[in-house]
């Protein structure tokens, strides 16, 4: 095991740590959460990420989403994120792709991949993302974020989750409340933690499972779905 990998040796056997490299793990979205994901897998050793974004920076994301700054205003995501993590882990592949994923692209860019994270911040796509990770047989992490409140949950093919969350509402909690820097590095912390378990086997997730994090109260709870 390379010197790079060793602080993972006490959480996480060599044998996983080296299954992490045959891992392909697809983000879609590349702003507050999906720039954390993305570096978290990457520095973990996760060894091919998809990186979908079809969004480029503008300065409302500079006060959280950590691929941002004030010389890639105008820039795409995706290439950023591409971009960061040559610097950060070159041994990770990172596949950057420029769109937005819809009903025409869904299908073709999520299968053939281990675990789908999601990092969108909207129901609609949600919503998709969910559809193609049934009928791909894919799992799925969710995580959303609204000012001080987080959520996660996982999603295995056949659980249906999301509509249950969301009660009929056509959108989604990161609408009403904004966003701080903060939260967004929670969830997405939580929401790699989940992806790591289901490809390592190790752990209880939060499958039919749903934690809700109010930070303004420092709450944690987890639901049963």
């Amino acid at each position: 095991m390379e010197k790079r990998y060793l602080k993972n040796e006490n959480m996480l056997s060599r044998e996983e740590n080296m299954s992490l490299r045959g891992k392909k793990v697809i983000v879609v979205g590349c702003g507050g959460l999906g720039g954390h994901i993305i570096e978290q897998l990457a520095r973990l050793g996760v060894g091919h990420i998809t990186a979908i974004d079809g969004d480029v920076f503008d300065e409302s994301n500079l006060n959280r989403q950590l691929l941002s700054n004030v010389e890639n205003i105008g820039k795409s995501k995706a290439l950023t994120a591409k971009e960061h993590i040559e610097k950060v882990n070159p041994d990770v592949e990172v596949n950057a792709i420029q769109v937005f994923l819809d009903e025409s692209n869904a299908e073709d860019l999520i299968k053939g991949h281990d675990v789908i994270c999601d990092a969108l911040d909207n129901l609609s796509t949600r919503m998709l993302l969910q559809k193609y990770a049934e009928k791909l047989n894919i799992p799925m992490v969710y995580g959303a974020i609204a000012g001080w409140y987080g959520q996660v949950t996982t999603i295995f093919p056949g659980d249906n989750i999301i509509g249950s969350i969301y009660h009929g509402s056509n959108k989604g909690i990161e609408q009403e409340l904004g966003n701080p820097s903060f939260t967004p590095a929670l969830v997405a912390s939580i929401e790699v933690s989940e992806v790591v378990k289901i490809l390592t086997g190790k752990g209880q997730l939060l499958r039919n499972r749903f934690l809700m994090i109010n930070l303004l109260d420092q709450e944690y709870e987890v639901f049963d779905l």
